[in-house]
């Protein structure tokens, strides 16, 4: 119904378009329009600010009739600066980007450096909102450039509030803040108060993206201030919206919720000036071809002869539209009234369903987080048998064959370790919240230790890997070791998975190598089973596998490949897929290294430097609940010549630090009875000085001043590395000898 209102009106619109074009000099004359076509402009300026458009298009047309039968470029040009900003107002961008490239043209022709700059500033905020940002910097540049020559404040301030617009868009939320206070901070050089509201509005934005709500939260309340005092209907309406969700962020739903309601308000108070209805008849109106510039250039004579004629009959024709126009409005708008109050309150009950759904999530999130709490332990204590349990076999002068064994076992088991940690921690993987360590070690080697853990794996379905690394890449890098080993092993587990009786290559080739960057690029390629062109898209999503056959033939979990995109997020890389469903698929990445060795928490060369005989005939004191786990690091210890006594719980510890001299103390922290740290509280009562490290295998927080807050002197996270625990046994053992 709505549709068939809105044709009629255009239709009469047309109509009266048509036959009163011939009368624009009678109508100005009836009407006694006096203004001028850069009064016309002007004001049209302006009350697109204040999204007031049927107004400023009956301007707009007055100015293109004028400029039309004057003949005068200049205005032409004008008049397409105005009708761009109109287009941009009403979000027919690519019209409003055709308007403004014709006007740039007519003024670089006729060299109005004056107005050419405000023409460079409009097409810039155009590209910005095509996100065309190449275009949009470089216009925004030539438009700086030009203004130097003028040296206009104003101007020059509009250019850079742009550039900060440019930035936010480009997600640098950091920099646009800086060219926002930059601004902020010389604000009597900004004008009109149009701009002042937009840069204030955008640096609100920028706040709320970097969660510095109580900022945000000032800045908007400038922007909307200074929009409701000017009618700046759009940025008050905007203004709303990030009042909305700056209260969301601060789970402030009713509030967040009433925003919302403002925003939706005044958004459709705007689509209530019927702006499809004035683009679809700007259009028809300001897009006329040569013929309506050739009638409007009819002689004098010939349009006085028709004069009396055609007064009578558009007399006729605006009272027959009048009436029309009125009778249709009233029932659009009786209708438009009861869509809009349905609408209200099917969204008041969308945001009440939302507000609950929202709550359930986060109690199963806070079960989530409860669950992997607990499991962690769990899964901790045995891994720390395996890997304790390795170290022991190989100081045991294993056979070449056995050592190789056993090596792949302790390459899997640090991987088990980093996998188990991410699948625990899989919400903080996406929130970017896992941090990339950044050690010296030997790619080739790491790769090669992949390839041994999965070589059985490949040889029990017959498939053959091939490695191609090139020699020309150094042999000492710095990154994230155990990060690129858990996405090689992803991928060409993958493969190996999904090849039957075939190839798997894996290649590394330099891109780009310098004195200290090398930018390596990574292929893994096989000749399986593929995957389909449809499920190419949703692969790299948690939980997700090519099909269910897939899952039933295949097995696994289906996260291998989020964990893999996630962490190449975070290592700034993408992971890129070519695949071909019955022939194969190749994954590849790109990722960027320094050739400098790494000289902080290098346990493997600190442990090279460590003086043993330190070591000798010291008393530790070891607090675990496990059996094997007692075994193993017993075991460790007394490899190296240390005396060591074990308690079974915190309250045998508590006593034998009370009754027998020890010169250091591995507290386990999960023990029936009293925690390890309830012990190490119970310890420091009576023991100020002895070093108590806790050895534990759950997972450490971001922030540990709990440990150290209640008397630990260092953690010990299980599995350890054998480096590590030694070098931070040392180093407990030389601060005591220091400090005593």
């Amino acid at each position: 119904m709505l549709i068939k209102v809105r044709y009629l009106i255009l239709k009469t619109l047309l109509i009266c378009c048509f036959f009163g074009s011939s009368q624009t000099n009678e109508l100005q004359e009836n009407y006694q329009i006096n203004d001028s076509i850069e009064n016309y402009l002007d004001s049209s300026f302006l009350l697109i600010d204040k999204s007031e458009l049927t107004e400023a298009f009956s301007n707009i047309q007055k100015a293109k009739i004028q400029s039309s039968n004057n003949q005068s470029k200049n205005y032409h040009a004008k008049t397409n600066v105005v009708l761009a900003k109109f287009y941009r107002e009403l979000g027919d961008l690519k019209q409003a980007e055709k308007h403004i490239v014709e006007a740039i043209e007519a003024q670089i022709q006729s060299k109005d450096e004056s107005t050419l700059t405000t023409s460079l500033i409009i097409y810039g905020s155009i590209a910005l909102q095509l996100r065309d940002y190449k275009t949009s910097e470089k216009v925004l540049k030539e438009a700086f450039i030009l203004n130097q020559k003028n040296t206009n404040k104003a101007v020059e301030k509009r250019i850079q509030i742009y550039q900060a617009l440019l930035s936010l868009s480009k997600n640098q939320p950091e920099l646009a803040l800086t060219q926002f206070d930059k601004l902020t901070s010389d604000i009597s050089n900004i004008t009109e108060d149009y701009f002042k509201a937009i840069l204030y509005l955008n640096k609100a934005k920028a706040h709320t993206q970097l969660d510095q709500i109580e900022d945000a939260k000032k800045a908007n309340i400038e922007a909307l201030s200074l929009s409701a005092e000017r009618g700046y209907a759009r940025i008050q309406s905007e203004s709303y919206a990030l009042y909305s969700n700056i209260y969301e962020k601060e789970k402030d739903h009713q509030t967040s919720l009433n925003y919302l309601k403002k925003h939706l308000d005044s958004k459709n108070a705007l689509l209530d000036n019927n702006k499809k209805i004035i683009a679809q008849e700007t259009r028809t109106k300001l897009n006329f071809d040569k013929n309506y510039v050739l009638i409007e250039e009819l002689t004098e004579e010939n349009i006085q002869q028709q004069k009396s004629l055609q007064v009578g009959r558009l007399a006729t024709i605006l009272a027959i539209a009048l009436i029309t126009i009125l009778s249709l409005l009233t029932l659009s708008l009786y209708k438009n009234n009861n869509l809009r109050a349905r609408a209200n309150e099917l969204l008041q009950n969308k945001n009440t369903e939302l507000i609950i759904a929202k709550e359930n999530v986060e109690r199963a999130s806070e079960a989530k987080v409860q669950f992997l709490s607990t499991i962690t332990h769990e899964l901790r204590t045995p891994l720390y048998a395996v890997t304790g349990l390795t170290h022991l076999l190989l100081e045991e002068s294993p056979t070449p064959n056995q050592k190789e064994h056993l090596n792949s076992l302790k390459f899997s088991g640090e991987y088990l370790l980093s996998l188990i940690n991410n699948i625990l921690d899989l919400n903080k993987l996406e929130a970017n919240k896992v941090e990339i360590e950044n050690t010296s070690f030997n790619l080739k080697k790491r790769i090669n230790d992949v390839l041994i853990a999965l070589g059985k794996s490949a040889k029990d379905r017959n498939n053959e890997l091939h490695y191609e690394f090139a020699s020309s890449i150094p042999t000492k890098l710095k990154g994230d070791p155990l990060k690129i080993s858990q996405i090689l092993i992803n991928l060409i587990g993958n493969s190996i998975k999904f090849t039957q009786k075939g190839d798997i290559w894996i290649r590394v080739h330099p891109i780009n190598i310098t004195e200290t960057k090398a930018l390596l690029n990574f292929e893994i390629e096989d000749n399986g089973v593929g995957i389909s062109e449809k499920k190419q898209q949703s692969i790299f999503e948690n939980f997700t596998q090519g099909s269910v056959q897939i899952n039933r033939k295949f097995g696994g979990t289906g996260l291998g490949l989020s964990i893999v995109k996630n962490l190449l997020s975070l290592m700034n890389s993408e992971i890129k897929l070519e695949s071909e469903l019955g022939k194969g698929s190749k994954f590849s990445f790109d990722l960027t290294f320094d050739i400098i060795e790494d000289k902080n928490a290098n346990y493997m060369e600190e442990a090279k430097k460590i003086d043993y005989s330190i070591l000798a005939d010291k008393r530790v004191l070891v607090v675990e609940d496990n059996k094997i786990n007692q075994l193993i690091t017993r075991k460790i210890l007394e490899k190296n010549k240390i005396v060591c006594d074990v308690a079974d719980n915190g309250n045998i510890a508590i006593n034998k630090a009370k009754e027998l001299p020890f010169d250091l103390i591995l507290m386990d922290i999960h023990m029936p009875g009293i925690s390890g740290i309830e012990a190490t509280v119970k310890i420091r009562e009576f023991d100020q000085n002895i070093p108590i490290l806790a050895l534990t295998a759950v997972t450490l927080n971001d922030n540990l001043d709990e440990f150290y807050d209640n008397g630990f002197n260092d953690i010990i996270p299980k599995p350890f590395k054998t480096e590590e625990f030694f070098t931070k046994l040392h180093k407990a053992f030389v601060n005591k000898k220091t400090t005593s």
